[in-house]
Formats: structure tokens, sequence, C-alpha cells
């Protein structure tokens, strides 16, 4: 069998490239974990910590940028670790990326039906089945993650061009509504809100709660890796998916650091003393 004949198709397009990158990065789980995020280090505590953990994820990105260029094939990290390293690294590596992306979709699963359920309050709260960490399980919630998941997987399966022109509808939909929050802040935004501004002090700024919220960001960060996996699906040189990847990061950065603070604007935080916690309360 000749070499074309295993070689994959390239069709995909800058603009593609981009909404695969960047849509990867920002998904909806900031949706989710917004509030958890104040709680841990405050409203400026968080919006600090993401701009630490996006510069970090740039300098990771530059090497991503670099091995791209150099060894643009289908496999990403697994590839990587193959030339560099050897195959029993390579086995490793893809042994870890793959735990890695089932740790996601699970995370993904049970985040969309939290959206749904404030969407349509009850929907997702019909036939309980059983209570896990103090949370409550019902069988539409798990009929909802199921069915999306399985939408999701059978795009893919479809091939890369349909994965990618959904990808770019749904992050057209994402940068809208954006918009839309941002904008609405602008009404009925308060920036008292804000307050308290740093949460567990340490050293008189509130450090431990900035660590607590940096170490979330890598993970909402990440996703900027289905680009060496796509690399030889792509019909643009090389040397720009790099480009287009470190551009998706500074984007993502951007998308996060006003969203979260347009978010806690619009919101309601109640400070408990005795605890110390912060309740939040989304009211738009």
């Amino acid at each position: 069998m000749s070499s074309e004949n295993n070689s994959l198709v390239r069709v995909l397009s800058r603009g593609d490239v981009l909404a695969l990158s960047f849509g990867a990065m920002i998904g909806w789980g900031w949706v989710v974990l917004a509030g958890d995020w104040v709680n841990s280090g405050g409203a400026l505590g968080a919006i600090l910590a993401f701009i630490i953990g996006g510069l970090m994820v740039y300098f990771v990105g530059l090497t991503y940028a670099e091995l791209i260029s150099a060894m643009p094939k289908a496999g990403g990290e697994l590839f990587f670790s193959w030339r560099g390293l050897g195959i029993k690294a390579a086995f490793v590596a893809a042994w870890a990326i793959t735990l890695g992306y089932v740790s996601v979709v699970a995370f993904q699963t049970v985040a969309f039906p939290t959206i749904i359920r404030f969407l349509v309050p009850g929907v997702t709260e019909i036939g309980y089945l059983w209570t896990v960490a103090g949370w409550d399980v019902y069988a539409t919630w798990v009929l909802v993650g199921m069915v999306t998941s399985l939408i999701m997987a059978g795009v893919n399966y479809l091939g890369i061009r349909p994965a990618a022109v959904l990808q770019a509808v749904l992050v057209g939909g994402l940068a809208l509504i954006g918009v839309v929050f941002i904008v609405g802040s602008w009404f009925a935004g308060n920036v008292q809100n804000m307050e308290p501004l740093f949460l567990q002090p340490f050293i008189g700024v509130g450090i431990s709660g900035i660590v607590a919220v940096l170490l979330m960001t890598p993970f909402m960060y990440v996703g900027f890796d289905v680009l060496p996996q796509a690399a030889e699906e792509t019909k643009i040189p090389y040397r720009s998916i790099g480009v287009i990847l470190l551009f998706s990061i500074v984007l993502a950065a951007l998308w996060y650091i006003p969203s979260l603070a347009t978010n806690i604007s619009i919101s309601t935080v109640t400070r408990v003393p005795a605890s110390e916690k912060v309740i939040f309360a989304t009211t738009c």
C-alpha cells in the first residue's frame, strides 16, 4: 500500500485550527466552577491566579509549537515521546494522555447537565438514583450527560471536518454569550460584589487562596494539545499551527479573566463569618 493511501486528508483551515484549540480550552466548565474559584481565592485572587496560570501555560505552549513544526504527525505527545525517548516512554505517555482525556470527558459529562439544570430547573432532577459525596444523582441528569457524550462521539466518528464545523459553531455561540454577558455587566454589575478580594490570607495578601485556584488553571487552559494530534489534517503551513496554538492560549486568557470578573460583578457574594466561606449565587 502506498504512503499516499495511508496519509490523512488535509482539510482544516486556519479558522478551523483556531476554533479547535480555543474551543477546547474554554468549553463551558468555567460556568460551573466560577463559584469555586471565588470561594478559594476571592475575586481578585482568582483573577490573579488565571493571569499567572495563563503565563505558565504559554511557556508550555512554546514547547508544543516547536514540536509541531518539527514533527507534524498525528498522535501528538505519543509521537513526540516516541521520537525523543523511545517506545517505552511513548507507551507511558499514550496511557497518560488516554486517562487524562477520560477524566475530562467525565467532567464535561457532569458539567453540561449542571448548565441545563439552571436553564430548565427541575428537568435534570427526575428519578432519584443514589447519593455520592453529598450530591444526589438523578436518572435524567445521567441521561442528559450520556446522550450529549454519544452525540459528540458520533460527530467525531464522522471525521475531523464535521467536528471542526461543529466546534466553530459552538465557539461562535460561546463568543456571543460572552459578549452579552460582558455588556450586561455594564448595566447590572456592581463593583462592590468583588468583595472580598482575597480569601485564606497568608502573608497578608491571600497567597494560599491564589495558589488553590492556580492549581486549577492548567486544567482549564488545557485543550491546545488537540492541535498536535490533528497536525496532519491541516492544510496550512505547519509553522502556522504553532503560531495559532500560542495565539489561542492568549485568547483563552483574555476570555477567562474578563469573564470571571464579569461573572463576579453581576453576582451576589455573601460572607459567612463562621466559616469564612463565600456563597456564590449567580443572579443573572
